[in-house]
């Protein structure tokens, strides 16, 4: 079964619409919604902001037999050659927040975890491909750096990008990639660019978001539609 997430309600909203033999499957704090897009079966849910709100999350759709992630989403850009709308599919993911450097681990690695979660690669190579045919904006694989803080200065865009070289920021994909990863789970982690590295004042956050909606909801259906006898 096909796990789709997103942090927010906005990000998820377009997929729950078309879900079809819905039901709802409630546990503490997380509703997972069940049903069938494109004829494949499929757990769609809200996952919250902040990594351990995901982490939870994610554990709730494996116990419920998820064998596939999709995480989707909005980011920060990082990678310069981002601009606000283009789409990030993750070739792996970091938490760039974490620091055990006092005890001699590399900055960003969870001592005992692996310093990096890598996505899937018929999951990535498929969500590239969905991502292509929305048309209008660039489509850029690479690494998603996630931590517990909103990234809003260039000089926290200019860490992540000569620390980790990551392509964008946000709150919760590193947590899915861990959960997943440790299940052995195959993942990969969808964002659209909400805002870049100049911060542009222009951009309305709440006007973006629809549009963040439809393209989730487009490079959903364009994955499903390559991973239907997989997934089903």
């Amino acid at each position: 079964m096909l796990a789709i997430l997103g942090a927010m309600d906005e990000e998820i909203e377009l997929l729950l619409a078309d879900l079809h033999s819905h039901e709802e499957l409630h546990f503490p704090g997380v509703t997972l919604h069940r049903g069938e897009l494109g004829g494949v079966p499929v757990l769609i849910t809200k996952a919250g902001i902040g990594k351990v709100n995901a982490a939870m999350t994610t554990t709730y759709l494996l116990m419920q037999g998820a064998s596939q992630v999709i995480f989707t989403g909005v980011a920060g850009g990082v990678h310069p050659e981002l601009r606000v709308g283009d789409i990030v599919i993750s070739t792996d993911c970091v938490q760039h927040d974490v620091d055990v450097r006092a005890l001699d681990y590399p900055l960003g690695t969870v001592p005992g975890e692996s310093p990096a979660w890598p996505a899937d690669e018929a999951l990535r190579a498929a969500a590239v491909v969905a991502a292509q045919e929305v048309g209008g904006v660039h489509v850029l694989s690479g690494r998603v750096a996630s931590g517990d803080q909103f990234i809003a200065s260039r000089e926290g865009v200019q860490r992540l990008w000569t620390t980790f070289g990551a392509a964008c920021a946000e709150m919760e994909g590193a947590a899915v990639a861990q959960v997943c990863a440790k299940a052995g789970v195959p993942f990969v982690v969808i964002r659209s660019i909400s805002d870049t590295a100049d911060h542009d004042a222009n951009v309305d956050y709440r006007t973006f978001m629809p549009l963040v909606a439809q393209h989730a909801k487009q490079v959903v259906r364009g994955m499903l539609a390559r991973l239907a006898p997989a997934a089903g």
